[in-house]
């Protein structure tokens, strides 16, 4: 006779390969249901009201399948599925949507809540049905812009008078997904915050980076039919080696939390041997290219220079150049004032580099934003820097030799040592 337990699989999720091959994540009853009640000691919003969402995340992704549908089969509620996503040919349809019904709180990548933001300035339906009931918003991973969080927080203020809770939280596939949420109403983009109830995590030095790990009820015991893999992933300690880097928001007061600081294994070394930190220098790169740069994918594994790749906001861009809806995606990219926009954004990083592994030697802009489907975005909604590589190898290496067309130079030397 069969019995269904805590220790019963319930799914296999895979991971989606940020810096190794996918591996088919083991999910057990016990950790999507501790993770659920880890989520509802954590946000309590979801417990106050039947909860209505408007969702497009794919159910093979944790974030959509495990987070947001298990939460409302575990509170009761309604799931409206989004035909729409955040891509430029598909982000109408989300907008349609939320012209339409109005969640009670909403999640999205980082992407997704840009072109919210961006929309909400100028369409007054759309700003009215989203805010009329939302209680909090909430992006996954770390990636979401300060002046994009200003924007969404103008609109809020002008329609309500008031701002939402907007929140954030870090996981992945293992964690089933909830680990860390932020809990403090000062937060910042790239804020991580706290455990969650009943979760463990353990600081390690890991170079001149801090890796997170996690032990708890929503841990996955392992990778399916890969005993070598797990062991790999866990310490002599039972805990899960995330393979990301935090650091606290303030070394005053841990009650703050922690904050993201890149992928251990995203960092490499130049071909002069010179170590590489990428989370830190793709933070900056995206800061500073706002509100016209949206994210970035750091080059130069082997080579004698960083490079970065650069995904623009294509509303941001479009508006800057003063072309029409009719001009093309390469029109925008290549007009006078977003070249100088990212030259000039080049010039000041290079001002303050202080040498070649903290100087970006060389940019290219990307018209083709990132895709799930292409597993270019993590399971944790932010970019999945290995994939973006891997997908767009043939240009990571013209910009580097010099033959991609309309890469940017920084026109200052800056220090080089």
């Amino acid at each position: 006779m069969l019995t269904t337990g805590p220790d019963t699989i319930v799914k296999f999720l895979f991971t989606s390969g940020s810096t190794t091959l996918p591996k088919a994540v083991i999910n057990t009853h016990r950790m999507w249901c501790a993770n659920q009640q880890q989520m509802t000691q954590s946000m309590p919003v979801i417990t106050e009201a039947p909860l209505v969402l408007l969702d497009w995340l794919p159910w093979n992704h944790t974030f959509g399948g495990n987070h947001n549908f298990g939460m409302v089969v575990y509170n009761g509620g309604t799931l409206y599925i989004d035909d729409g996503k955040p891509a430029p040919h598909l982000i109408g349809e989300t907008l349609r949507n939320l012209r339409e019904v109005a969640p009670t709180v909403y999640f999205n990548v980082p992407a997704g809540f840009e072109a919210i933001a961006n929309a909400m300035q100028t369409d007054a339906l759309l700003r009215r049905n989203l805010l009329s009931r939302v209680k909090m918003f909430f992006y996954a991973g770390a990636g979401l812009s300060q002046p994009v969080w200003d924007s969404l927080s103008a609109s809020q203020e002008a329609e309500l008078g008031q701002r939402i809770v907007m929140t954030t939280s870090l996981g992945m596939t293992e964690s089933s997904p909830f680990a860390l949420f932020v809990t403090n109403p000062n937060v910042k983009a790239g804020d991580l915050g706290v455990p969650a109830p009943g979760l463990e995590i353990k600081l390690v030095k890991t170079g001149d980076k801090t890796e997170l790990r996690y032990r708890g009820p929503n841990i996955t015991p392992g990778y399916w039919r890969a005993p070598e893999e797990t062991a790999k992933h866990f310490d002599d300690e039972g805990f899960f080696c995330s393979g990301d880097a935090v650091k606290w928001i303030d070394e005053g007061d841990i009650h703050q939390g922690l904050r993201f600081d890149g992928r251990i294994a995203e960092d490499f070394k130049l071909a002069t041997g010179t170590f590489v930190s990428v989370g830190p220098m793709r933070n900056q790169l995206i800061a500073a290219g706002a509100p016209c740069g949206q994210d970035g994918v750091i080059t130069g594994l082997g080579q004698h220079e960083v490079g970065a790749m650069g995904f623009p906001n294509l509303a941001a861009c479009r508006a800057l150049s003063g072309l029409g809806s009719e001009a093309s995606v390469a029109q925008v990219l290549a007009s006078a004032p977003v070249r100088a926009h990212f030259q000039t954004l080049l010039d000041k990083l290079a001002e303050r580099a202080t040498g070649s592994a903290s100087r970006i030697a060389r940019l290219c802009l990307l018209a083709e934003p990132p895709t799930i489907d292409r597993s270019e975005i993590t399971d944790k909604g932010s970019i999945n820097q290995r994939a973006v590589l891997a997908q767009r190898a043939a240009t990571v290496q013209a910009l580097h030799d010099d033959t991609l067309p309309g890469l940017l130079k920084p026109s200052v030397s800056g220090h080089t040592g």
